[in-house]
């Protein structure tokens, strides 16, 4: 097919007056002029976003955790409401959930996830049953795979080594009975996802250790070799450094911080991705820098669960790597993830206009295509620009919002993320593929009503 833009950031720039030329999927070419049988798209075009951190069952439960309950709230007091919530769900509400979220998503302009899935048993822990061929350990897994195809959304799959409750390897508690595996039957699940992987579109498979404080060093270094030996890109993304007791814990049982542990002892390179890094030191951060690996920051999560403010300005000075996700779903939406990595910024440092830099003094342009460039880093994914070869991954805003606002090439990134109230986003474009079309996917309806039944009968059986 063929697309013509007025206006298209490619990955030099702002361009004019161009037709890009899609094939199996990818731009072929990018040429001057309207060509006559080419579709033409109503407002500017820009990059797909990637989201680099997602737990899609978490959507259903946004909104049900905003109650203090114990004086004190912090990520601790809500991760148990987390576990009181997801003892009751199936895998077929599993993949409900995630397809509304994935049609939410796209309708905000992602065009593709990495989702890094820890609920890999069936409600009371057991393995489920196998069926249709699927190895019951990936059952689970099977339904985000689902989801993705049905909506339309990238995805890149993470399945998570969960190990152990804390550091010294503390047995998991009742609440974390869904995620426990042994390393074998881990390396076990990744090899059945890896295969699963080759009868989607648009899919790949990395791993996902839950963190530190989830997996000793034996199962994450055999983890590691395992997942690299059916894929030498994939990639790897661990929570770490999120909360302040993570550190403190850290430090009383290996004697160095989290990242500072995890750059000394294993080879991690840029494949790797580093979720929040909320506290980490100079070092830290210039080790990060250093060895290539990304900072996955999810600005609207960690404010929600009061994690802390990753040294954003710092980092990126030093021409680190960001990508940004959207965790627990608060909030489905990359502009308001950059809109408050960017304000985080400014409070802190009592100034404005904080991320932008030397080669690029928009700040909303330059965070767009930094964090697209590295969330597909991130997931090893041909995305995050638009040019020749990569894949065709797209968002078409809305001409009429755009128009509303300071809309010279200059200005139009800041004021889509920095003074747009409504989503902007008009067409969505994955793989090639239309999915969003005047602002509607076509089983938004279905879905929808499908989602709202399932919170229904949780709410009540929560009560």
């Amino acid at each position: 097919m063929k697309l013509y833009a007025e206006r298209i950031l490619l990955a030099d720039g702002w361009a004019k007056d161009k037709t890009i030329i899609i094939k199996q999927g990818l731009i072929s070419e990018i040429v001057s002029g309207k060509q006559d049988d080419a579709q033409v798209a109503n407002g500017p075009v820009i990059p797909g976003m990637i989201n680099c951190h997602s737990h899609a069952f978490q959507r259903a439960f946004a909104g049900f955790s905003e109650q203090g309950s114990e004086g004190q709230d912090s990520f601790w007091t809500w991760r148990k409401i987390m576990y009181q919530f997801l003892a009751q769900l199936t895998d077929e509400d599993a993949k409900v959930i995630a397809k509304q979220l994935y049609i939410e998503m796209l309708k905000m302009g992602y065009t593709r996830v990495a989702e890094f899935h820890y609920l890999h048993h069936d409600i009371d822990g057991s393995t489920y049953s196998e069926s249709n061929n699927i190895n019951g350990l990936a059952s689970m897994a099977k339904a985000i795979f689902d989801a993705a195809q049905e909506s339309g959304i990238g995805l890149t799959l993470l399945p998570v080594l969960y190990r152990h409750s804390g550091f010294g390897e503390l047995a998991p508690t009742d609440g974390q009975k869904r995620f426990i595996n042994s390393t074998a039957q881990f390396n076990n699940l990744v090899s059945d996802c890896h295969k699963l992987s080759t009868s989607y579109r648009n899919t790949n498979v990395g791993i996902a250790p839950h963190s530190l404080r989830a997996v000793d060093k034996d199962s994450l270094q055999s983890a590691i070799a395992h997942v690299r030996s059916l894929d030498h890109k994939a990639p790897i993304h661990i929570h770490i450094s999120e909360q302040q007791k993570e550190v403190e814990d850290c430090l009383a049982h290996y004697g160095k911080r989290p990242v500072q542990w995890l750059l000394d002892n294993i080879d991690v390179d840029q494949h790797w991705c580093l979720i929040h890094a909320t506290h980490i030191d100079d070092n830290e951060c210039a080790g990060m820098v250093e060895k290539k690996v990304i900072a996955g920051i999810c600005p609207t999560t960690e404010a929600n669960l009061g994690d802390g403010i990753f040294p954003t300005t710092e980092f990126m000075a030093q021409n680190g790597t960001i990508a940004i996700g959207s965790d627990s779903h608060i909030s489905v939406n990359p502009i308001e993830e950059l809109r408050w990595l960017e304000y985080a910024q400014r409070l802190i440092k009592q100034q404005r206009a904080i991320l932008a830099n030397n080669q690029q003094a928009s700040v909303g342009l330059n965070l767009w295509q930094q964090a697209a460039i590295g969330g597909a880093q991130s997931t090893s994914s041909n995305t995050g620009d638009l040019a020749i070869g990569k894949q065709a991954d797209l968002v078409v805003l809305s001409a009429r919002q755009s128009q509303l606002f300071a809309h010279s090439d200059q200005h139009l990134m800041d004021s889509i993320i920095f003074a747009s109230q409504d989503n902007p986003v008009q067409d969505v474009m994955v793989n090639g593929e239309w999915v969003i079309q005047a602002a509607m996917h076509n089983e938004q309806l279905e879905s929808e009503q499908q989602f709202a039944t399932l919170l229904k009968k949780l709410s009540e059986s929560s009560h």
